[in-house]
This record gives C-alpha cells, sequence and structure tokens, in this order.
C-alpha cells in the first residue's frame, strides 16, 4: 500500500459561489481509491447592475459597495485599461488576437482610499487616463471582438470572492455573472445620460460639446446593442430602473429596498 495523500481542489461557480473539494488518496498497488471526500461551499453573494453609458450604473455600483461591505468591479474600468495599455503601445484598435493577448498580460487593481476608488494600471494610478473620451471609445471598439472578451471572462469572475461583490457592466447579468442573485438593469433617457456625463467632464475641467456627447452616446448605444457578442441588453430576471428622473442616492434607496425586501440585511448608511 502507498503512501496517503490529501488532494484539494477549488471550482467556481458562474453565481460566485466557491466549491473546496478536500479529500484522501489512498494507493493499493497500481490502483487508486479517493476516501473521505469533504465538500464546502463559501458562498459569495453577487449583485450585477447593468445598462448603457450614463445610467449611473458605475457611481450606484461604488455606493452599494461601500455600504454593504462587499468587493467592486468595474467593467468598464477593465476595458478602458486594456484600451489605454493598447493606445500607450502603439497598438492598432483593430488586431483582435493582439489586443486578446494584452488583455491576459496586464495587471488591474481597484484599491480604495476613503471615498475614492482608485485604478491601477501594472501598478500605476490611471484614474484620469481611463476618464478621457479617447479612451471610452477605444474601449467600446475593443469591447465588440469576442477575442477580448474571452480573454477578460474568468478575470472577471475572480473578483466575486466572500462576502459578496458589486459588479457594473454591460454583459455582467448575462454572460460573466448569469446566475448572480440580484440583477438590475438601470437605464436613463439618452440626452439625460449626456447631460450626466456633460457635468462630470465639466467638473473635471474637461470641456466638451454636449450635443457631441449625446452623438457619441447614441452611437455608442448602438453599437454595443448590435454586437454579435454579449450585445447589451436586460437579463430576463433582471428589474429594470429608469433613473432619469432620479438622483443616485434614490436609485440606491430603490436597490437597498429590494434587497431587504428578500431578506438580505443592508447596514445602515453613514
Amino acid at each position: 500500500m502507498g503512501d496517503d495523500m490529501t488532494l484539494k481542489a477549488e471550482l467556481q461557480d458562474h453565481s460566485g459561489a466557491m466549491v473546496s473539494l478536500r479529500g484522501v488518496r489512498k494507493c493499493f498497488g497500481r490502483h487508486e481509491v479517493l476516501k473521505g471526500i469533504d465538500l464546502e461551499v463559501a458562498r459569495s453573494e453577487v449583485l450585477v447592475l447593468i445598462g448603457p453609458s450614463g445610467s449611473g450604473k458605475g457611481t450606484i455600483a461604488r455606493v452599494l459597495a461601500r455600504r454593504l461591505g462587499w468587493h467592486l468591479l468595474d467593467s468598464g474600468a477593465l476595458y478602458r485599461a486594456v484600451a489605454l495599455a493598447a493606445l500607450e503601445a502603439d497598438i492598432a484598435l483593430d488586431q483582435p488576437a493582439t489586443l486578446a493577448g494584452l488583455a491576459t498580460s496586464v495587471d488591474l487593481r481597484f484599491e480604495e482610499t476613503g471615498e475614492v476608488t482608485h485604478t491601477l494600471l501594472n501598478g500605476r494610478c490611471v484614474d484620469a487616463q481611463l476618464r478621457a473620451e479617447t479612451t471610452g471609445e477605444a474601449a467600446s471598439q475593443i469591447a465588440q471582438y469576442p477575442q477580448v472578451r474571452a480573454a477578460l471572462l474568468e478575470l472577471q469572475r475572480g473578483f466575486a470572492r466572500p462576502p459578496g461583490l458589486v459588479a457594473d457592466g454591460r454583459d455582467m447579468g448575462t454572460v460573466i455573472f448569469p446566475r448572480a442573485r440580484w440583477k438590475f438593469f438601470l437605464t436613463a433617457a439618452p440626452q439625460e445620460r449626456a447631460a450626466r456625463r456633460h457635468k462630470q467632464l465639466k467638473e473635471k475641467g474637461i470641456s466638451v460639446s454636449l450635443a457631441a456627447l449625446a452623438r457619441e452616446i447614441a452611437e455608442r448605444d448602438l453599437r454595443d446593442s448590435e454586437r454579435s457578442t454579449a450585445p447589451l441588453r436586460p437579463a430576463s430576471d433582471a428589474s429594470l430602473i429608469d433613473s432619469t428622473a432620479l438622483d443616485i442616492q434614490a436609485v440606491v434607496a430603490l436597490i437597498v429596498t429590494k434587497l431587504e425586501e428578500a431578506g438580505l440585511s443592508v447596514p445602515s448608511s453613514a
């Protein structure tokens, strides 16, 4: 009889649950038997916010993540980071295989400093660069490629860790976390979304035409909704929230109410 060997494997499903398998492998000559199998499931709640550009999902995701004490995934920042890395490396945006390779090599992390979430690309803060309209437009272009989306798929799923994850993005509830317990599709009238983006950019000292922003948002909506891979659409089990006439806190309050009605304990806001 050979020596015993302890085996361990971890698997993560699309709902964010981490499944751990442990067992002892006993060897009898040329035959192996797995005994004493122990199954553990570490549940990680996942809440996804889906919606078009300017719907407020990014800001709302950050507020909810802080309120719940959960991790945050800003999928838009992932695509913007890959786009920024491509622009800085002079990689053409019509080379999906090269871009996919770049997507697997970037080191992207989110760090909290007080009330601010910083994005680190390969160890440096790139908050300002990611907000640039050129980066956003490039991100929208590369997000069309199945190779790039596939390269970022497992990276995004890896953000789901206990106690929970708040994730925002256009395909969070249909592709990345199709089994997420909580799904909300946020929308707003295109003109309102353009006005919000215009205000954000003005506050950052960036001058841009409101009419130009409205055109860009309309073009991005069309491109995102008609692309063959992971098109922008609400998951069939998502709750729809139209935030045209609502501010951030009102939308957060609506979501918190739905969470509490379903039995989730939500800490009071400070």
